[in-house]
């Protein structure tokens, strides 16, 4: 299997809240793990932001960030090109995706077009979900939005686990 991880699923691998169990799972099963190389800086944004909003320590904070500075040269990483830009320029305007979800599809779907293999994007954002879809990848978890309806109720959409970090990597 090969995954397209975005943002949302990497951070989901040096922090556990809602979604982890999904990612560590799907990510053990995997022949080939890729990503554009934006996500570093997401996902670097994403651990600090949840040391800054106290759901976890500094000291956490840094531990899961160097962890991911760690495995990011064992992640296939998807360059950004002029190609990849207006392929993500086409997906915002006809899709109406945001800027980074874009560049996220773009790069999933040319690295499918390349590879000539079906490629799984693993994502908790639901518009980027549905997107994966309609341009012809496997979009995983498969009932995201049941997921999302779950883990709606609660404060900053947490739920009763005390290790949910809300809505930090968006």
């Amino acid at each position: 299997m090969i995954l397209y991880l975005d943002a949302s699923a990497l951070v989901k691998e040096f922090v556990q809240e809602r979604g982890s169990d999904e990612v560590v799972g799907i990510v053990a099963r995997a022949a080939m793990i890729g990503t554009v190389l934006i996500s570093r800086a997401e996902v670097a944004a994403a651990l600090g932001k949840a040391v800054q909003m106290g759901v976890v320590e500094r000291e956490e904070g840094l531990a899961n960030l160097q962890a991911f500075r760690e495995e990011w040269f064992d992640l296939v990483r998807l360059d950004i090109t002029n190609e990849l830009v207006a392929r993500a320029d086409e997906y915002a305007w006809q899709i109406g995706l945001r800027g980074y979800d874009a560049v996220h599809l773009a790069a999933a779907s040319s690295w499918q077009d390349a590879l000539g293999q079906r490629v799984t994007l693993v994502t908790f954002d639901k518009p980027l979900w549905e997107a994966a879809k309609q341009v012809g990848l496997i979009a995983y978890p498969p009932d995201l939005p049941g997921l999302l309806a779950a883990w709606k109720p609660g404060l900053y959409g947490r739920t009763s686990s005390p290790n949910s970090i809300p809505r930090i990597h968006e």
